[in-house]
């Protein structure tokens, strides 16, 4: 357990330089590990539900390690030649991983089982099971379809054409890292379009990817098996979740002015910063330019402390899912009510950040109604009181939006464990007090 104490705050200043994309950072790591020939990735996110990627895949036989030059290098094994693990894959708090090497390790005639931490354990893995046992592969879960989780893959993985029901870029990615062991096309229909990190990447190692909009405007994605990957250099860009926080730190502190160099800002994940600037943030997208495959940019921000309520179209959830808890901590300031609906996807987070946010507000002072999939927060236009203890379920990100919330609060916010912060943003703590925000441990002493 490591609890804290963030208090209200100077105006925020400098630059930062965010870690590298988490979702980007785990796809590098499989796709390096699984490429023939050397892979080297430079900015990868150094986090632990990263590293629990990167000793998945070693497990599986890649060489994966990092150099004192701050690069890490794969040498990978090839598709269809993962080796079996001889101990449980263990996942940590990392959903992405799971799902993710889920897909791969279905394409595979190996065994094997994965677990994690108590969050982990939780969150329900039918959505990847149902596609990928009608692909061939075999699971065994706990009830719920929760981890631990045994997984027989096979080296005969069958075609499919497989439409989403519900918005989801793991499922998505899954199932097209299965495929890449097929005998033929494997297809995946999405009504929703979800973060295309996965195709993507997948072209930048050498494998085609197939897109086309259908008549109902879905869009349907396609690899063919068979198709080796081919080892490259990739460049990681920084997150755009995690630089969500400072950037919300910064906006609701009158005077604040930071820049965030290297974001990645592809359109399926840039959704915070669109609904952002529509509630009247100063926001600049600065020298704008294409790493990797996605388009980047430096952020400026300048904070006047004045934001507006607005509804948030339900349509832009997809590209915002992992931000809807710094979002709400922007809408208990702002001026007006906020309505956010389309959020069942929060339940199943590594906590039910939907009810989890509501009550931590709820105990700040601030007015709100939470529905099945919706948030309607009611600001003032002035921070709510704070003076709380916030329960963060084990979850990162709840942790840094309470975190942000006390930067601004009458009252000090504390939580009761930053530990989890560690899975995604390592530095979390020792940025933002750069910038100028005051987040300690309670027991005291300000955290390195």
């Amino acid at each position: 357990m490591r609890p804290l104490e963030s208090k209200t705050s100077s105006p925020l200043s400098g630059s930062a330089r965010i870690p590298g994309d988490k979702s980007i950072s785990h796809r590098a790591l499989m796709f390096g590990g699984l490429a023939q020939g050397e892979t080297i990735i430079s900015g990868l996110l150094e986090g632990e539900d990263v590293i629990a990627t990167a000793l998945a895949m070693r497990a599986m036989g890649a060489k994966i390690g990092r150099g004192d030059d701050g690069l890490w290098r794969c040498e990978g094994v090839g598709v269809g030649f993962l080796k079996e693990p001889e101990d449980v894959l263990n996942m940590g708090n990392s959903g992405t991983s799971t799902r993710l090497l889920g897909g791969l390790i279905a394409g595979h005639a190996i065994s094997a089982v994965m677990s994690g931490d108590g969050s982990l354990r939780k969150r329900p893995m039918n959505r990847i099971t149902k596609p990928l046992s009608e692909m061939g592969a075999t699971f065994m879960t706990r009830t719920g379809g929760r981890l631990p989780m045994m997984i027989q893959g096979t080296d005969q993985i069958k075609s499919i054409e497989y439409r989403l029901p519900v918005a989801s870029a793991q499922v998505k990615s899954a199932i097209l890292l299965a495929g890449l062991t097929a005998q033929g096309d494997v297809t995946v229909i999405e009504d929703t379009p979800t973060r295309d990190h996965t195709e993507n990447m997948l072209q930048a190692f050498g494998h085609g990817v197939r897109v086309v909009t259908l008549e109902d405007g879905a869009q349907a994605i396609t690899v063919t098996g068979g198709t080796q990957l081919q080892g490259c250099s990739f460049d990681v860009p920084s997150d755009p979740s995690s630089a969500a926080f400072p950037c919300v730190a910064a906006l609701l502190r009158e005077g604040s002015d930071i820049t965030l160099p290297n974001i990645c800002l592809n359109e399926r994940r840039a959704g915070i910063y669109t609904t952002l600037i529509e509630m009247g943030a100063d926001i600049k997208f600065e020298n704008e330019r294409m790493q990797g495959g996605e388009k980047v940019a430096d952020l400026h921000i300048r904070g006047t402390g004045a934001l507006n309520g607005i509804d948030v179209p339900a349509s832009r959830v997809a590209s915002m899912i992992d931000e809807f808890p710094v979002l709400a901590v922007a809408t208990s300031c702002a001026n007006g009510t906020t309505r956010m609906t389309g959020l069942e996807e929060l339940r199943v987070k590594e906590s039910d950040r939907l009810a989890v946010m509501a009550e931590g507000l709820a105990k700040c002072g601030v007015r709100l109604e939470m529905g099945e999939d919706s948030l309607t927060v009611h600001g003032n236009g002035t921070p709510p009181q704070g003076g709380v203890n916030i329960e963060t379920h084990l979850d990162h990100r709840i942790a840094m939006s309470f975190m942000v919330l006390g930067t601004v609060t009458a009252q000090p916010v504390r939580i009761d464990d930053g530990a989890p912060i560690l899975t995604s943003f390592p530095n979390f703590i020792e940025l933002m007090n750069d910038l100028g925000c005051e987040i300690t441990e309670i027991n005291g002493g300000a955290c390195k």
